[in-house]
């Protein structure tokens, strides 16, 4: 086996490869046959998958200066190392699957990093040199046990994809509102009990995912003309026990959807789902005093012959 890759990397070297795969080979270290001299200065892609590496070497930069992409999809990495931040061409960096418990605020000097891919880790927190990315268009950092979102994410101006799913995070930082690229934001699994009032403002943002957030009970306003994925959020109800809303105009009542209910009792603070019902009200309010007031004008109208046949 250890032949077969010094023959494999020989022949990149030699051959000036762009792509090198080094997939499924149970290396425990980083191959020295890659540090070797001058290294692989022409190597654009590197692919380390399914191995079991705990860390990286500090002069990686140094011997893959011109690296674009690094996948050590599903290894046993505890650290992202200082040196990482030396990979000056570096755009695409996935680590998921490994053992991370803390990514180095260097990260922060990988200027021109499109997507990053931290699922599946340990990771408790972020370092806020993490709004440095102003490239950045993809974070995946689900499956971890974040409390809480980078204080500077709001500063990566590029992001468009942000998934922090099945974490442990109880809000929402308002900030995140103000991410004027962001399209697609995925919170599903977590321990929200609301959101900012403005998420979903921004007309970039069109699909919104908080599933199984059992303690979230509403939703903001500006979400109700969104893609929206809010299966298992607030606590279920029997629909034979609640009381529904209504109002009533005249003969006619309309009765609201028994989910509106769900949101909370009287004593319980607005959420932004009661000021939509309340909404819902007035505009139906208004439609039916409308077409009352054309029911008048037409009788006036009317012949007395149908006057009179509508009396009876």
């Amino acid at each position: 086996m250890a032949s077969e890759l010094c023959k494999t990397i020989s022949v990149a070297r030699l051959e000036k490869h762009k792509n090198l795969f080094l997939n499924y080979r149970n290396l425990h270290h980083f191959p020295l046959e890659l540090l070797k001299d001058e290294g692989l200065q022409y190597l654009e892609r590197l692919y380390m998958k399914r191995n079991s590496l705990t860390t990286l070497p500090e002069n990686l930069a140094q011997k893959l200066p011109n690296l674009v992409e690094l996948y050590l999809h599903s290894n046993n990495i505890v650290v992202v190392p200082e040196a990482i931040g030396s990979l000056a061409k570096l755009q695409c960096l996935d680590l998921s699957d490994n053992a991370l418990e803390v990514v180095c605020p260097e990260i922060g000097r990988l200027r021109a990093l499109r997507h990053l891919r931290l699922a599946n880790n340990q990771l408790q927190f972020l370092p806020p040199e993490v709004g440095d990315l102003k490239e950045l268009q993809t974070l995946d950092i689900s499956t971890n046990r974040l409390l809480t979102l980078p204080e500077r994410l709001h500063l990566c101006l590029s992001l468009q994809y942000l998934t922090v799913d099945r974490n442990r995070l109880w809000c929402v930082p308002r900030h995140l509102c103000q991410l004027p690229s962001l399209n697609e934001l995925s919170m599903a699994g977590n321990r929200l009990a609301f959101l900012p009032l403005d998420l979903g403002r921004s007309r970039e943002l069109q699909y919104v995912y908080v599933d199984n957030n059992v303690h979230l009970k509403g939703l903001p306003s500006y979400l109700y003309n969104k893609v929206i994925g809010c299966s298992g959020c607030g606590a279920p109800i029997q629909v034979s026990e609640v009381k529904l809303l209504s109002f009533s105009s005249g003969q006619l009542t309309v009765f609201l959807p028994a989910e509106v209910k769900s949101i909370g009792t009287e004593d319980d603070r607005v959420l932004p789902l009661q000021e939509l019902a309340m909404r819902r009200l007035y505009h139906t309010q208004n439609r039916l005093r409308k077409g009352g007031q054309l029911l008048v004008l037409w009788l006036t109208a009317a012949p007395p012959s149908v006057c009179r046949l509508l009396t009876y």
